[in-house]
């Protein structure tokens, strides 16, 4: 340990999660010099824990009828990004809803195959910076520095809400997860999101009572599309609330938790939506299920980072940097700070793009490298189909919706494909400038409000070009940046199977866009 403790790394990564693992295999496949440090003694600790009731909502669909690898990850959740056919989780499990002990088995052989270098069993206790760099003391007083700090330890801390008395009640993360241990009880469940559910599910079948109660309706992520939201793989409870089954979702706040002299509790609760303002409700047992938050506290003053959304979440630039912090990044879960609720940078699926997108800004600012780029004739029919190829099997712009674009650009005649750009990263100039063209895939303005299951509510024809504007089920976007600015945006219609290539539909309308634009002035 006497050489790491004397190097000063590029890049000083901490967590050895998915993302710590997938940017340490990208700086590994180039040779760069960095190191990961993981307070546990393998990859993917988090999952060892979480989720409690050990089934993963990160879906493993392996059937897909297609042969293509790029495609296949639109369903695969959980692979990280690898040339390595082996490296496919669907490999590990077939199950739609894989256990989290074989994602740990698939992350302990993905550090293996890629040679990562991993640092394990060091529990960095502070984070410090000096005029050299960054650096890290692990509990063993260990010192380890970078020129560059990469954090991806997730969202590792329960997020305790400052409701009075909430120290009485038992946490997400320790409570029991064996229903015997709740037989013929009045439970109250704090929160609404996956965790909350997923406990009520688990004591449908022994609790007298489970009330699942928050400040916020219940959101759906068939309806909302933030794979966050609640998923119908939790959500058997509902049923017993609405076929009147003893449980019930309250909407509103808990105000007060009081311990009674009998070992239960009342709970003050202040409805959001009756006229019955206030009502005091005794349980046997209280769970606090509200997420989890950003754990800033090894940070010292010479770099802590803001935070943004009640402090959960390090606040960051277009580049994943902080906003306060320069040369201080952050990889994976944390980086849904920029696109909180709306896409799925939260999420194996989607951050395993987000990480590759922060490599490829790393390689532009500190090693002189561009982000890679294929080239094409500068012609609209050429353009046209680069983007409608790409975006029938992208896997990147399909998972990070309206985050990551594919973007177009002209120079001395030649066009040029720049695959997977954060789009704020690219309006921010972060290509450099100038003119593009950048295709994402986005579902409709609005898309969140409407039921999608009710028939009576409108909506455009499949592959109706003219009313493709006003596509509300995912659909490609074309929009011409320049400088930073949007000056014109095309959409392609939507398709039941999300194959836009028919030419008189899609890809001649497309042409005849693209030409407009080279006409007005990309390169």
């Amino acid at each position: 340990m006497t050489r790491e403790r004397l190097t000063t790394h590029d890049y000083l990564i901490i967590g050895a999660g998915p993302a710590g693992l997938q940017l340490a295999a990208l700086l590994e496949s180039d040779g760069h010099d960095y190191v990961v440090l993981e307070a546990g003694d393998g990859p993917g600790t988090f999952f060892s824990t979480y989720p409690r009731h050990r089934t993963l909502i990160s879906i493993n669909k392996v059937y897909t009828g297609s042969t293509d690898d790029e495609f296949n990850l639109r369903m695969d959740w959980n692979s990280l990004l690898s040339d390595d056919p082996d490296l496919r989780f669907g490999r590990y499990s077939q199950r739609y809803f894989p256990a989290a002990d074989d994602l740990r088995r698939y992350l302990t052989d993905f550090a293996a195959a890629t040679g990562v270098r991993v640092s394990y069993r060091t529990r960095v206790v502070r984070l410090g910076r000096d005029a050299e760099g960054f650096t890290a003391v692990d509990a063993d007083g260990r010192t380890w520095r970078g020129r560059r700090l990469v954090v991806a330890t997730g969202v590792s801390q329960l997020h305790v809400p400052p409701i009075p008395g909430i120290e009485h009640a038992e946490r997400y993360d320790t409570v029991s997860v064996d229903p015997a241990d709740f037989v013929n009880q009045r439970v109250m469940i704090i929160g609404k999101g996956n965790s909350a559910f997923e406990t009520a599910d688990n004591l449908v079948e022994t609790a007298a009572v489970v009330h699942v109660a928050g400040p916020h309706s219940v959101r759906f992520a068939w309806q909302t599309h933030y794979v966050g939201h609640l998923r119908a793989v939790n959500n058997n409870f509902l049923d017993t609330y609405q076929l009147k089954s003893q449980n019930a979702v309250l909407d509103g706040t808990v105000e007060q938790i009081d311990r009674r002299p009998d070992g239960g509790y009342r709970v003050r609760f202040r409805y959001a939506r009756t006229v019955e303002a206030i009502r005091e409700i005794e349980y046997d047992r209280v769970i606090a299920c509200t997420g989890f938050r950003f754990d800033a506290s090894v940070f010292d003053e010479s770099c802590r980072p803001r935070l943004v959304i009640n402090d959960r979440f390090p606040e960051q630039n277009p580049a994943y940097e902080s906003t306060t912090v320069p040369d201080l990044y952050f990889a994976g879960t944390l980086t849904q700070q920029r696109d909180f609720k709306k896409s799925t940078s939260g999420f194996i699926h989607g951050f395993r793009y987000g990480v590759r997108a922060l490599y490829r800004i790393l390689n532009a600012r500190y090693h002189g490298v561009a982000w890679p780029a294929t080239a094409l004739e500068a012609t609209p029919e050429a353009i046209a189909d680069a983007i409608v190829n790409r975006v029938n099997r992208s896997s990147a712009l399909w998972q990070q919706f309206g985050v990551l674009g594919d973007a177009v650009t002209v120079r001395g005649g030649t066009a040029y494909h720049h695959e997977e750009v954060p789009v704020a990263y690219l309006a921010e100039r972060g290509l450099g400038g100038g003119s593009a063209l950048v295709t994402t895939l986005e579902y409709g303005a609005n898309h969140d409000t409407v039921d999608p299951f009710d028939i009576s509510v409108p909506r455009p024809r499949e592959n109706d070009a003219h009313a493709a504007h006003d596509a509300s089920y995912l659909h490609p976007v074309v929009r011409h940046y320049r400088d930073g600015t949007v000056v014109a945006v095309h959409h392609l219609a939507e398709n039941l199977e999300n194959e836009w290539n028919l030419p008189a539909v899609h890809q001649q309308p497309l042409a005849g866009f693209v030409k407009e634009r080279l006409g007005d002035g990309i390169g």
